[in-house]
């Protein structure tokens, strides 16, 4: 089971990925192309380039974790439309919503932000 908790961070590889790919190839895209360390518990999505297959890659403290989809019907949100450079960071729920092939993940911000304590909000009446 994927965690659930907000503390979880999803990347997600901007480019196209071969769907043939498996542990040690992501976990090498993982360290290389999105510059992140596999083994911190965060979740690392790839999509394949005719977007009916997508991939999850995480660390669960005791071993890597392969999670795949492939869509019957429609496609998977193509992350390269997005604008910006380095991988996308999205929420559990983005990414819930990912997996159920929703169009909207990735084109407007479905979660708030993070409460980092300390930190000050501005407050609009």
């Amino acid at each position: 089971m994927i965690g659930s908790t907000r503390q979880v961070r999803v990347f997600v590889h901007r480019e196209s990925v071969d769907m043939r790919k498996q542990f040690d190839a992501l976990s090498a895209l993982v360290s290389t192309a999105l510059g992140c360390d596999l083994l911190c518990g965060d979740i690392f999505l790839f999509v394949g380039k005719t977007r009916r297959r997508a991939k999850a890659l995480y660390w669960d403290g005791t071993g890597l974790c392969l999670f795949a989809k492939r869509l019957e019907k429609g496609r998977f949100v193509a992350p390269w439309d997005r604008q910006g450079l380095g991988a996308l960071q999205w929420t559990m729920s983005e990414l819930s919503l990912f997996f159920e092939g929703s169009e909207l993940v990735g084109r407007v911000r479905l979660s708030p932000e993070p409460y980092r304590q300390g930190e000050r909000r501005v407050r609009f009446a």
